[in-house]
């Protein structure tokens, strides 16, 4: 099943399809709206409660106050960068357990140069992320990577395959 929500204005994105008992919320920081709308669909056809941010700040605020078992996070964003908000949110006493999954057009290996040439993240003792996927993104990937991250039963979109 999928659902078209560009056309319904909302500031948050969350798709409620599946029960509401057990879902874990998944924090989805990127700032193509399109983006959001496919993986609050996803995440929310799968079981999870997706919740979006379009930028560094409003994803940060949501991190806090929604205290998600999972981030997916966007490494290009406009003024600061995803790669500066993993960092905080790894420096970040409340925030630096959750996992986090970075998606970008930009191929694993220039994004692990960039890490590299700017001293991140290692040297400021901050983790590799847990996981590093490229756009366009595999839904099938995605979901067994939150599956895994987050330790959760099956997507219920699996079993239909």
């Amino acid at each position: 099943m999928l659902l078209i929500l560009s056309s319904i204005p909302r500031t948050n994105l969350e798709v409620s399809l599946a029960p509401k008992f057990q879902r874990k919320k998944i924090l989805i920081v990127d700032d193509e709206l399109d983006m959001r709308i496919f993986l609050c669909n996803l995440l929310g056809n799968c079981g999870y409660e997706p919740i979006d941010a379009g930028d560094k700040d409003e994803g940060l605020q949501k991190a806090l106050s929604e205290k998600p078992a999972l981030i997916i996070l966007d490494v290009t964003m406009p003024k600061e960068t995803g790669i500066q908000m993993y960092r905080e949110l790894k420096e970040h006493e409340d925030l630096k357990n959750v996992p986090v999954i970075m998606v970008s057009t930009i191929d694993k290996k220039t994004f692990s140069f960039y890490q590299k040439f700017h001293g991140t993240p290692r040297q400021k003792g901050v983790p590799d992320p847990g996981a590093y996927l490229e756009k366009p993104l595999e839904a099938e990937e995605l979901i067994n990577l939150v599956r895994t991250l987050t330790e959760a039963d099956e997507c219920p979109l699996a079993e239909d395959e």
